[in-house]
C-alpha cells in the first residue's frame, strides 16, 4: 500500500504577522514555520499504516527551498521519502494540479491531506485533488481503517459523525480525530540522523498558470476596549447590550 501525505509549510500560529510592499506581500522575517497541524495528524495516521500494515509513506510539498526543513522533519518522524514540487504556491487549484501530477506518476493508493491549511483555511485542495485524479474522496475525516482495498472512514458532520465505506484509491481530508494530539510524534535523535540519508527529490513544476492573484492583505480590526459593569447595575448592562452591542 502506497500512501502520499500532502504537507503544507505554514507559519506557527503564535507568530506575529506583518505585510510588506503596500500590504501585497507576506513578511516572513522572524516567522517560525511548521508542518500544517491538519497535515501532521494525517502523517501520524500514515505512520500507523506503515507500522501495522507495511505501507510505504511519501510526503509531498509544493514550495521553494525554504520548505525543505519542514519536509526533513516529516522524514525524521518516519516518512520514507519526500518530494518537493519546485513552485511558489499561489492558489489551491495550482497546488492541487501540481500534486495530481505526482499522484498519477507515483501510483499511490491513498492520498492523505489536512482538510485545510492553517494559514489560508481554504479547504479546497483535497477535493480538487480527488477530482483531478478521479479518486474517491472523504473529507473532515476523524477515523480511518483499511482492509485490503476496502476503506471504512468516519467523518464529522453537523451534530455528530457519519461512517462511510469506500474503496481504494482514495483522497482523504483529515483533521484532529484521525489521530489525537497525544499521538503526534516528536522526532528523536535517531530519526533526525536517519532523515539526513532519506531521499528528498525536487521535481520541476508544470508551469500551471494561477487562477487567482492577491490584491492585498488586511489585518483584523483591533478589538474594542472592554466595559465593566457592576454586577448590581442590571439596567446599565441592558442599555449597553441594546444600544451599543445591539444584541438584544
Amino acid at each position: 500500500m502506497k500512501i502520499l501525505v500532502c504537507i503544507s509549510h505554514v507559519p506557527d500560529t503564535t507568530s506575529k504577522i506583518n505585510f510588506t510592499e503596500n500590504n501585497t506581500q507576506f513578511d516572513t522575517n522572524g516567522v517560525q514555520f511548521v508542518i500544517n497541524p491538519y497535515d501532521e495528524f494525517c502523517l501520524t495516521r500514515a505512520m500507523w499504516f506503515k507500522e501495522k500494515q507495511g505501507a510505504s509513506v511519501t510526503v509531498v510539498n509544493v514550495g521553494g527551498p525554504e520548505t525543505e526543513p519542514t519536509l526533513r522533519k516529516t522524514l525524521a518522524i518516519g516518512a520514507d521519502d519526500a518530494i518537493r514540487v519546485n513552485a511558489i504556491p499561489t492558489d489551491g487549484l495550482q497546488v492541487a494540479k501540481e500534486i495530481a501530477e505526482v499522484v498519477k506518476k507515483g501510483g499511490y493508493d491513498i492520498v492523505l491531506a489536512g482538510k485545510e491549511s492553517a494559514d489560508y483555511n481554504g479547504q479546497m485542495v483535497p477535493g480538487m485533488l480527488a477530482t483531478l485524479t478521479d479518486f474517491n474522496f472523504i473529507n473532515a475525516c476523524v477515523g480511518m481503517e483499511v482492509d485490503g482495498t476496502n476503506v471504512s472512514a468516519t467523518r464529522e458532520i453537523d451534530g455528530g459523525n457519519e461512517i462511510l465505506s469506500s474503496s481504494l484509491p482514495i483522497v482523504v481530508g483529515g483533521q484532529k480525530g484521525i489521530v489525537e494530539e497525544k499521538d503526534l510524534r516528536i522526532p528523536n535523535m535517531r530519526g533526525i540522523m536517519m532523515a539526513r540519508k532519506k531521499p528528498l527529490v525536487v521535481v520541476d513544476a508544470k508551469s500551471i498558470e494561477a487562477s487567482t492573484s492577491i490584491d492585498s492583505f488586511e489585518k483584523p480590526a483591533p478589538r474594542g476596549s472592554v466595559k465593566l459593569v457592576d454586577a448590581d447595575n442590571v439596567d446599565e448592562l441592558i442599555n449597553l447590550l441594546h444600544n451599543e452591542a445591539k444584541v438584544i
